[in-house]
């Protein structure tokens, strides 16, 4: 590695005698630099490379949804050879797999072997960082994610070991690495310049201008760019998972009194999250049943502008009977809202209604509600109700809903 140096104009350097000047010049200079190579490296796990343009490409052997294992000589016959790092979770993955599929069908027929590759261990995830999916990155859900996306080429896993992920220096999903026929690297980075799922909003196609050159005999006009996504999920990152996972089961259960006066507040909601209000009571079987999936939801959406309040409707001398069912539950307030609810002056998301008349809760709440429970309802910004549902409701329906009326890309 080079280390190079320069001095800072207008700043003294202080002479010390017996020690070279250049030494003396460049030592403070060299030391933050070696420090700041260290606090780079360490982002990055033992092993990881860096591939330069006119590297190799690295071999591999990793196993396929479809029930194989796959090398790279299995695609020795493209004539140019995409490699696409992607996952189940990432909101860009969601935004950019869909122009891959359309790069893919661009060049369809003309000599080019594409093969997509989940980097990520699945453990290396809080539940948190699933927020804009209902899959997660385990092999096990890859294959419906590929279904889903109209994946036509192999789908391979390397969460297990990321041997693979180490040696191209896949930095983040999606990640794009293009070889040439000689497997040369000519081209690494990102797909697009565009975060966003709309195609109007994509200026710049990298990516595809690599290919379309490389099948044309050309120079790749841009052969570097900056791959923008989710970091890759490291295996190392488990302990960090498991130390959230700590915190989460010994974080205290708050529980509040509301009245309709109050509820009607909430249910106005002037601020810039989805608030899901779940109207419950640990004397309904349907309820107790469905509030596992409804804890989960609300850690896996910890990260997005999204609250879950829930109103049980249990007399309020049952008070502690109540709060012994949210503990036991992990009716845990993510970390994230904290802040958010003390400028409104509150100290949690779980409350014991207070009224004796049922009919005020109804009316404070949703007005269009019969009055069974579990009785859920969904509060965009700005207090319209976007989604009711009275009943049990299993969390992968719930969450399906949620993600199709919050969105599972980055929006502008």
């Amino acid at each position: 590695m080079a280390v190079y140096w320069r001095s800072v104009p207008d700043r003294p350097h202080r002479f010390i005698p017996g020690v070279p000047a250049m030494i003396k010049i460049g030592y403070s200079a060299l030391f933050a630099m070696l420090m700041a190579v260290a606090v780079c490296s360490a982002d990055q796990p033992p092993g990881f490379q860096t591939l330069e343009i006119g590297d190799a490409a690295p071999d591999f052997t990793l196993p396929g949804i479809d029930g194989r294992d796959w090398s790279l000589d299995d695609f020795s016959d493209g004539k140019i050879l995409v490699v696409y790092f992607t996952s189940n979770h990432c909101p860009v993955c969601h935004a950019h797999d869909p122009r891959f599929m359309k790069l893919v069908r661009e060049v369809e027929g003309r000599g080019v072997a594409v093969v997509a590759i989940n980097p990520n261990s699945g453990d290396g995830l809080r539940p948190d960082e699933l927020g804009y999916s209902k899959y997660d990155d385990s092999f096990e859900d890859m294959k419906p994610y590929a279904e889903e996306h109209g994946f036509t080429f192999p789908y391979l896993y390397d969460g297990e070991t990321q041997v693979t992920a180490k040696r191209y220096g896949c930095l983040a999903t999606p990640h794009v690495f293009v070889f040439d026929q000689q497997r040369k690297l000519r081209y690494k980075g990102r797909l697009d310049n565009s975060r966003y799922p709309d195609p109007a909003t994509v200026e710049s196609r990298e990516a595809r201008d690599a290919v379309l050159a490389l099948l044309e005999g050309q120079p790749v006009p841009v052969a570097v760019t900056k791959p923008f996504g989710c970091s890759t999920k490291w295996r190392e990152k488990i302990a960090s998972v498991e130390e959230d996972q700590q915190r989460w089961e010994t974080a205290d259960v708050s529980l509040a009194q509301i009245d309709a006066d109050g509820l009607s507040k909430l249910v106005k909601n002037p601020t810039d999250k989805y608030r899901l209000f779940n109207v419950w009571s640990t004397t309904c079987q349907p309820c107790i049943e469905e509030f596992p999936g409804l804890m989960q939801i609300s850690r896996r959406m910890g990260l997005r502008n999204f609250e879950l309040i829930t109103i049980s409707t249990d007399l309020p001398k049952n008070q502690d009977r109540v709060r012994a069912f949210l503990s036991a539950q992990r009716a845990v307030l993510p970390p994230r809202l904290k802040p958010s609810l003390e400028a409104e002056g509150r100290e949690g998301n779980n409350y014991l209604f207070t009224d004796p008349d049922i009919d005020a809760l109804i009316a404070a709440l949703d007005p269009e509600w019969e009055g069974p429970e579990p009785h859920t309802v969904l509060v965009a910004p700005g207090g319209d109700i976007v989604f009711r549902h009275t009943g049990k409701m299993e969390a992968s329906e719930l969450l399906d809903t949620l993600l199709k009326i919050m969105s599972n890309t980055y929006l502008p």
